[in-house]
């Protein structure tokens, strides 16, 4: 059964060097306390597992709650240099990735793009155990040639697919509308988006809830309580 802990004792769970997988698409779902006080323990030298990188934003700008020190989700782990290697899909709204990765002498940041699709589906093999995943997608660009999660081609009735990596993590860190007592969650509409999948695939998972309920009716649940490990109060966003 998940237990209830304050975020701050959460986020002394994660230690330097761990690999994290955040739900989230541009922050939207992300676990945005969790993250805040992410950016403020100085823990370094993380690999990140997300859809993207957030962005930076206005500091008054009512559109981005929770980042009234300009960066919006976790933006501000790499803003703050915490993170050593990005494992993402689009990386392009935030320019600290570029200028970390590629101006910085030397680089501060490593950087694996991958196919989004891609790596949903890499990330739902770690989560099932399986030794890989079969797409078409990439084949003969540089998924192909410069990737170090492709394992290489294979040719199936005629037609050429990739093999690609299962992923998974130390932690999963998941943004839930609402979690309750034994650690099911119930995601808000698209909020849902890589949560699902990455509370399956690490080896520690916690959850930042909206709101704690004393229980989700079970056609509600979306993340298995049996998965979650810890479970903190986020508050409304």
């Amino acid at each position: 059964m998940a237990k209830v802990i304050p975020i701050e004792e959460a986020v002394k769970l994660i230690p330097d060097g761990a690999s994290i997988m955040f739900g989230g698409f541009m922050g939207c779902g992300n676990a945005h306390r969790f993250v805040d006080a992410l950016s403020k323990s100085g823990v370094k030298d993380l690999t990140m597992i997300c859809n993207d990188a957030s962005m930076p934003v206005a500091e008054d700008n009512p559109l981005y709650p929770l980042s009234g020190d300009g960066f919006y989700g976790v933006a501000k782990l790499i803003h703050n240099h915490q993170v050593k290697k990005l494992i993402a899909t689009h990386v392009g709204l935030n320019k600290e990735v570029a200028q970390q990765s590629m101006k910085d002498d030397p680089p501060t940041l490593e950087v694996v793009l991958l196919p989004q699709g891609s790596m949903t589906e890499m990330i739902r093999a770690g989560g099932a155990g399986l030794g890989g995943v079969l797409t078409p997608t990439g084949v003969g660009t540089l998924v192909e040639t410069d990737n170090p999660y492709c394992l290489g081609r294979q040719t199936i009735d005629g037609k050429d697919y990739l093999l690609m990596a299962p992923l998974k993590a130390d932690f999963a860190v998941l943004g839930a509308a609402k979690v309750d007592k034994a650690g099911n969650a119930w995601y808000k509409a698209t909020t849902s988006n890589f949560n699902i999948v990455m509370g399956t695939a690490a080896e520690t998972v916690i959850v930042e809830a909206e709101e704690i309920v004393d229980e989700i009716p079970p056609e509600d649940v979306r993340t298995f309580g049996i998965l979650v490990d810890y479970v903190v109060e986020g508050g409304k966003y």
